[in-house]
């Protein structure tokens, strides 16, 4: 298989060793579930230290926050100063106006729209978020949880897409669908996590390792 430039995240990681393996292993960025209700969820302040530890040693690396419906001097407040992280990516009901507001607040830190597509016509909003955002994430819709349920989206829904902004594939990233996202759905990045736990938040460093050399 050809050589990709498809970028790769590893998202629910709740520890700062894990972290720092993740990111030897070359992943260009790391989340962190930043929702109370996910069993991957960890406080601002370990958060904090978490990403403090990685900008330390893997400065280049995207340190994302992932919030869901959330206030945003909430957002705001659990940056507990500084904010450490690179990336605030949201992953609720999030509207275009909820975008623009949080644009004004954080001009320095890049925002991330996800959406969860049950239907086709899931994706035909998309486009009008395009301004106010810096990337796109698709994951797949599940009636039980926003995000980390492990299931894929149809991959006919995948086929063609084009944004104006860079966009990553969530939901069920495994090693079986690698081939063909690298070949026919192509995105800019992919969007890792239960697929390469043993339980919630913690990963298998081996799968880990194995999934994104068959990414790069």
């Amino acid at each position: 298989m050809p050589k990709t430039n498809t970028l790769i995240k590893i998202c629910g990681l709740t520890s700062e060793e894990q972290a720092l393996q993740v990111a030897k292993l070359g992943a260009n960025a790391i989340g962190i579930i930043s929702v109370e209700e996910s069993p991957r969820y960890i406080s601002a302040e370990k958060k904090k230290k978490i990403f403090k530890t990685l900008e330390s040693f893997y400065p280049k690396i995207e340190r994302v926050s992932v919030v869901q419906n959330c206030s945003i001097d909430l957002i705001i407040n659990n940056f507990l100063g500084n904010p450490s992280e690179t990336i605030i990516q949201l992953h609720g009901d999030e509207d275009i106006d909820y975008c623009k507001k949080l644009r004004k607040k954080i001009p320095n830190i890049g925002i991330w729209k996800a959406f969860r597509i049950k239907t086709e016509k899931d994706l035909e909003t998309i486009n009008y978020f395009e301004d106010f955002v810096d990337a796109i994430l698709l994951d797949s819709w599940n009636k039980e949880t926003y995000g980390g349920s492990g299931k894929k989206i149809k991959s006919i829904y995948l086929k063609n897409l084009k944004f104006t902004k860079p966009w990553w594939l969530a939901g069920g990233i495994s090693i079986g669908w690698v081939n063909e996202i690298l070949t026919d759905i192509k995105p800019d990045g992919v969007d890792i996590s239960s697929s390469i736990e043993t339980s919630p938040g913690i990963k298998d460093i081996a799968k880990t390792a194995e999934i994104i050399n068959r990414l790069n």
